[in-house]
Parts: C-alpha cells; sequence; structure tokens
C-alpha cells in the first residue's frame, strides 16, 4: 500500500470531519510531515476532496486541512 493509499484511506474513514497534515503524519506514523502534505495536496479538488482552513477534528487547532465530502 502506499502513501497515498494509505493518506486517502484514513481521510475517507474520517469523512466528513476535516484533519491536518500533522496529525495525518502523527496518525500514519510519516517519517516526515511533507509525505502527508504532498499527498493531501495532490488529493485537494479530486473525487470529493478538499483542502481549506478550518479547525483539524483530531488536534482542535485552525490549520489548512483535509476531508473528504
Amino acid at each position: 500500500m502506499t502513501v497515498l493509499d494509505r493518506v486517502r484511506g484514513l481521510i475517507e474513514r474520517l469523512s466528513p470531519e476535516p484533519i491536518c497534515d500533522d496529525c495525518i503524519t502523527e496518525r500514519l506514523g510519516l517519517s516526515v510531515r511533507q509525505h502527508a502534505n504532498h499527498k493531501t495536496r495532490e488529493l485537494a479538488g479530486t473525487q470529493g476532496f478538499e483542502r481549506r482552513k478550518e479547525a483539524c477534528s483530531i488536534c482542535g487547532q485552525d490549520k489548512i486541512v483535509i476531508r473528504k465530502r
């Protein structure tokens, strides 16, 4: 399973709740935050995925988050 598949799967499981890149990194045990950031940017705007600034459903901080509608 690729990093993209893992990131997509996590976002879809949380749907429609948003999650930030930091929480994705932590939840999936990724080595660097940039992996999550790169993959969420890749997903944004496709297949119902959207990125925007709001509160993350995991950490509660206002950040750029991603969700699937």
